[in-house]
C-alpha cells in the first residue's frame, strides 16, 4: 500500500462501508497545544492523539521521544478505534513528520495499512472538504501491538552505520553543524552523519514530494537501492519522515530509525559529536 493518500481519496473512502481510522496528531514544539486545534475544527470522525503523551514514552535516559511501551501504545491505539482490518490516515498541520512518527508506530506495531494525508488538514480544508468540532466516541479496537516490525538502532548501531553505510541526519542544517542547539546538552552531529532536513521531504504547499524528486534527492546523499541507511533527528520524530520518504521514493526495504536520536546520543559525553557542515 502506498504510504500518502490524497484529501479527495480519503474522502471517499470515509463514506465507505468500511471507513479508516482517522487520528488527528496536530503537535507543535512551541505551542498552541494541537488538542486546542483539534477542539476548533478536525476531519470528520477523526480522533485526536498526542505526540508526548501517546505516541511516545516517558522521556529520560532513552531520549525526549522514546519509543512507548507496547501495552501503553496498543491501548491508545484500540481506544482510537484502531483494527488490523482497517486503515488508518494519519494527519498534523505541519510538514508531515508527526504523521510520519504515527505511521511508522503503527507500521513497528505490525499494522498492515498506515498512511499519512498528503498535505494533511491544509490540504484537507483547501479541498472545501468538510470539517467538524463534535468529538467522536469510537467503537474500541482489537488492534495488538506486536512491536519490532520496523528496523530501530540504538547508539552503538547508529555509530556503525555512519561508518559503513549511510546515516541521515534529519534536523536542521544550523543544528547539524553546531551552530545552535536549542534543546539538546551538546551540539554537533554523530560522527559520519549526513545532514538530510527534513523540511526537504514536502514542498512549498506542504504535499510530498514527487516520487522521482525524492528519489534523486536521496541519491544525491549517496542512499542508493541497497546501500543500509538510517535516521536520526533531535528526538526521534522528524526522523521518520525521512524513512516515509524514502518509501515514497521507492526503496523497497526500510530505513532504519534511531529512536532515541541527538536527545539520546548527546547524555553520554563519552561519545564523540562532530560540528562543522562534513559529516566527520
Amino acid at each position: 500500500m502506498q504510504p500518502l493518500i490524497t484529501p479527495e481519496d480519503l474522502a471517499v473512502q470515509l463514506d465507505g462501508d468500511q471507513p479508516p481510522v482517522v487520528l488527528d496528531v496536530r503537535w507543535r514544539l512551541g505551542g498552541p497545544p494541537g488538542a486546542d486545534s483539534y477542539a476548533e475544527g478536525h476531519i470528520p470522525g477523526a480522533v485526536f492523539v498526542d505526540l508526548d503523551n501517546d505516541l511516545a514514552g516517558e522521556p529520560g535516559e532513552g531520549g525526549r521521544h522514546p519509543l512507548p511501551e507496547p501495552a501503553a501504545l496498543q491501548a491508545v491505539l484500540q481506544a482510537a478505534g484502531v483494527r488490523a482490518s482497517r486503515p488508518v490516515v494519519a494527519y498534523d498541520d505541519a510538514d508531515g513528520s508527526v504523521a510520519a512518527r504515527a505511521w511508522w508506530l503503527l507500521r513497528w506495531a505490525g499494522h498492515p495499512a498506515p498512511r499519512v494525508l498528503d498535505g494533511g488538514y491544509a490540504a484537507w480544508q483547501a479541498a472545501g472538504l468538510p470539517v467538524e468540532s463534535t468529538v467522536p466516541q469510537p467503537e474500541r479496537g482489537d488492534f495488538v501491538v506486536r512491536p519490532g516490525q520496523m528496523p530501530v538502532l540504538d547508539a552503538e548501531g547508529a555509530a556503525e552505520l555512519a561508518r559503513e553505510g549511510v546515516l541521515l541526519d534529519a534536523r536542521a542544517h544550523a543544528r547539524y553543524t553546531g551552530e545552535t542547539e536549542p534543546v539538546d546538552p551538546r551540539a554537533g552531529h554523530i560522527p559520519g552523519a549526513i545532514n538530510a532536513p527534513f523540511s526537504e521531504h514536502v514542498g512549498a504547499d506542504g504535499r510530498w514530494r514527487a516520487p522521482e524528486e525524492l528519489a534523486a534527492h536521496f541519491a544525491e546523499l549517496g542512499v542508493g537501492d541497497d546501500t543500509p541507511v538510517g535516521a536520526y533527528c533531535g528526538s526521534g520524530v522528524t526522523a521518520t519522515s525521512v524513512i516515509l520518504a524514502l518509501e515514497v521514493a521507492g526503496r523497497s526495504e526500510p530505513a532504519a530509525l534511531y529512536a532515541g536520536s541527538w536527545s539520546h546520543w548527546s547524555r553520554d559525553p563519552r561519545r564523540p559529536v562532530a560540528t562543522g557542515d562534513q559529516p566527520g
